[in-house]
Parts: C-alpha cells; structure tokens; sequence
C-alpha cells in the first residue's frame, strides 16, 4: 500500500513539472516543497511501518537481497530492536535454549557435540569440575583436592640416586629410580634402567625401564617379576578405606612394550591380607599407551595410620601358575595366591623383552586428574625420607671427624629431612676408600664404616671407623671419600 501511494506522489509530482515546462501551470516554491515533503514522509512510513507475518519470505531475505549496505550501521537503529519490538514469539522455541533444561540450583549447560546441549547436574559440596573426555558432557565433578594427590612417589621417575643403570638383576631389590623395587623369584634375568624417553607432548622426560637378558618361556609354579612401589599407611587415609565412605582408586600411568598382550595391575593391603587385580592391555609393540584403572571401594579392613607399608602398588611382568590358577579377583576379597595375575603376560618369554613406564599417579576417587608435577627439589626431599645419598665418588665431604680413640675415628652425618625410621648405612668398603685430615697435617687412610648406636635417630647418625686408625685421641678433623666407588648412604625403605 506505502509503495503505491510513494508511486502516485511522484506522478502527480512529475505532472506539475510537465505543466510547468509549458508554460500551462506554473508551481511555486511553496507547492514543489510541500509535495517532496509528502512524498518523503510517506517513504519513512514505509521504512517504519509494521511489517506483516508473511510479507517477509525466504526469498525476500536470500543472501544476494539482504546487502552490507542495508543493515549498515545508520539503518539498523536502537528504536527497531528495541526490547518491544523483539518478543519471544518472533523467536521460534528451537532457536532458544530453554530454561526447562535446568533443574536445580548449579546446574550447568553444556555442550556434548556439535550444536547439542545437555545439563550437568551440580555436584557434592566441596568439588570441582575437571575435563574428562570419557564422560558424555567431557566434564566431571572430582572429590579429590587440586593440592596433594598422587600418593605415588617420584612417578615421573626423575630420581634415581642410586644410579640409572643396573644389569643382572636376579632378586629383589631398589636398583635405580628411587621408591621403585623390583620383585623377583627365578623367572629370567633382568637390566633396569632410567630412560630419557617418554611419550611425546605429555611433560614427561624419563621412565623406568626392565630389559630381559636372560629368558624363562616356561615360569616355575612360584615364578614371578613384578614393578612395585610401597606405601606407608599414614599417606592413605584419604581412601577412608575400612569405612562406609571409602572411596575409589585411580590408577594412570604411560606404559612401553615390545610384547602386545594383557597385563595386571594389583592393589595388596598389607594391614588387612586383602587384595585387588585388574588387567589392561598393551595394544601396539613399543607405543606409548596411557592407561587409567578404577579400583572399587574398599568397606572391609582400614589402612593404618603409621609410617609403615599399608599398600603394594604392582605392575605384574610374568607370574607362575600359583598365581594364575583361578579367576582374576578385581572386587576387593582376602587374598588368594591364585586369583592375583591370572591372563598375564610372560615378559621373560624372550630376550630383548621389556617394558616401561612413567607418569604414575594414584589417587583417591573415580576420576584421574592430570598429573601432578612437581618441583624437583620436592620430589627427591620425598624420596630422601625413604633413602638418601650422603656422598658418592672420590674428594667428596664426608663430614668433621674426631679420633676419640687412637685407633678410632666417628663422624656425625646430618640428613636434609628426617627420615621415615632410623636408617640403616649402606657404605662402600674397599682399599683406602676414605680419608682422615686431621690435627698437625697428618692423614689416615682407611677402608669402610659402621653405624653406631648411638647419636642416631631421624635426623642425623653417626658412623665410625675403630680398627684401621692410627691418630692421636682427640684429634680433629676432615673426613673425604678417596675413591671413585667410596659410597655412603643411609636407607630407611619400607
């Protein structure tokens, strides 16, 4: 109707002039200006007028109709998307998220794929979200704290005061990355070693790794070689394990092999004899594979609360049948021999077989967080709780020593932090390992130390040497290593 009544202005607009031309009818100013403001207004009408439902079609607002220049700043206005104007009516019920979707204070919107929604039901007081690419809305709610987790230690494997290499491994034993022991029993010959490998973009740069050089294809019914670490019971009571809240086990760690197969990860309760298996799978030869393992809660039998070992965490290579007889136990029950490693893979198959791993966490509720890194002076302090390297090598500060006897030297050797007990002394012996300078320029050279009994304790010990010195009582001194293999240490592992 507007387009009509702009089309009849300008013709009778157009007439005048003609008549005007002619000489027929001549307008004035006053007449011209007042049918071009007609004409203008009644254009404005058209622009602000209601539009009516269907007069605006699909093809009226196709891509080539609906130009930069018609929705410019100047011509979209605050008046025409005024809060009157846009009604929730004019917005289809498809187009909107709709508040029926929540349900309760805390409730979350989130997206589950491409142009889904769904709701993310608040959680328990006290947590918190974190990504899990396993869940449907790729988050979950976590009971754990973002402070203190992993009750593992050192899981990126980047202390090994005892060295990064050890080969011939036939028994038990803590033989490189710290709070890692080996458990062995006639099932082949073994190398460990500390690697500067690991899997690509995960912040690791080490792993521990096992390399069979002697083979076993046929374990004896007792066999076994297994990667543990040991757990004072004092760290766990965050499981709540033994009461009506205990709490589930995670368990992830990156895992190396060269042999494909299934292989058990076991949960032991030294205080209770109560146990739990789970296998997992080792899909690709010499990949790096990231596996996280649930463990249930545990109702029956609560960990200690003290500074001894409460838990075995077990990463079983190759098992006899005494251990894998009858049917893999991964519900919490006491511990039966057979049930423990059934499926498991024999490592010691073959030489060059070997397997590795890094980036262990362990940690109280259903979801693994990422890890949890930290600074390396705070892991090799934990480490030195369970043993801790004094001086190793030649010329090195053993400690101020003073002959209370003639024949008798005793140093006093403080540790950085106290230990988990009073530790035993692990010192190398050997021709002249060690050497006395004291008082008037004189020096002894002598061969190995013992741990007295007394001035011992958590924090410091005192070792001593009463056979090989020749000095004069009372005298003192610098006491220093004098070998490349002089070694002292003190060891206090579960």
């Amino acid at each position: 109707m507007a387009d009509t009544a702009i089309a009849s202005l300008r013709k009778i607009l157009n007439g005048f002039r003609a008549l005007n031309s002619k000489g027929i009818y001549s307008m004035n100013a006053t007449e011209t200006d007042l049918l071009r403001q007609i004409l203008t207004e009644v254009q404005a009408l058209s622009l602000g007028g209601t539009v009516a439902d269907g007069s605006v079609t699909t093809a009226k607002i196709a891509d080539a109709n609906v130009t930069t220049a018609k929705i410019a700043d100047a011509n979209v206005t605050t008046a025409k998307i005024a809060d009157a104007n846009v009604t929730a009516a004019k917005l289809a019920a498809t187009a909107a998220i709709q508040p029926t979707i929540v349900n309760a204070k805390g409730d979350l919107i989130v997206g589950t794929a491409n142009d889904t929604v769904d709701r993310q039901s608040v959680g328990a007081n006290g947590t918190f979200l974190i990504a899990d690419s396993a869940q449907t809305n790729g988050i979950a709610w976590s009971e754990q704290s973002l402070g203190y987790r992993n009750v593992v230690i050192n899981g990126a494997m980047q202390i090994a005061q005892r060295g990064t290499s050890t080969a011939g491994i036939t028994s038990d034993g803590y033989y490189t990355a710290d709070r890692w022991q080996v458990i062995l029993s006639s099932l082949g010959t073994w190398t460990q070693t500390v690697e500067n490998d690991a899997p690509t973009g995960s912040g690791f740069r080490k792993s521990l790794k096992i390399l069979c050089t002697t083979a076993d294809a046929s374990p004896a019914t007792t066999d076994t070689c297994i990667i543990e670490q040991l757990v004072e019971g004092q760290n766990l009571q965050q499981f709540l394990k033994g009461t009506a809240s205990a709490r589930q086990l995670t368990l992830s760690f990156w895992v190396k092999s060269n042999v494909t197969g299934t292989y058990i990860a076991r949960f032991s309760d030294l205080d209770n004899t109560r146990s739990v298996s789970s296998s997992y799978t080792i899909s690709a030869s010499g990949t790096w594979e990231k596996k996280t393992i649930t463990f249930p809660a545990d109702t029956t039998g609560a960990f200690d609360n003290d500074n001894a070992a409460s838990l075995r965490v077990q990463w079983w290579l190759g098992a006899g049948s005494t251990f894998t007889s009858g049917t893999l136990a991964t519900t919490w029950v006491s511990t039966t021999n057979a049930n423990i490693a059934v499926g498991q893979t024999n490592l010691a198959a073959a030489t060059n077989n070997y397997w590795q791993v890094t980036g262990v966490q362990l940690e109280a509720g259903s979801v693994a967080t990422p890890f949890e890194f930290e600074d390396y002076g705070t892991t090799l302090a934990k480490c030195q709780r369970y043993y801790y390297l004094h001086a190793s090598g030649t010329n090195l500060n053993v400690g101020i020593g003073a002959a209370t006897l003639s024949t008798e030297i005793i140093v006093s050797v403080s540790f950085p932090v106290a230990m988990r007990a009073d530790p035993t002394l692990v010192a190398a012996s050997g021709s002249s390992y060690y050497q006395f300078y004291r008082d008037g320029g004189g020096s002894d050279a002598f061969n190995s130390f013992t741990k007295a009994g007394i001035g011992g304790g958590l924090t410091s010990a005192a070792i001593f040497n009463n056979t090989e010195i020749s000095s004069t009582s009372g005298h003192g001194g610098l006491v220093y290593t004098n070998n490349a293999s002089s070694r002292i240490a003190l060891n206090a592992e579960l």
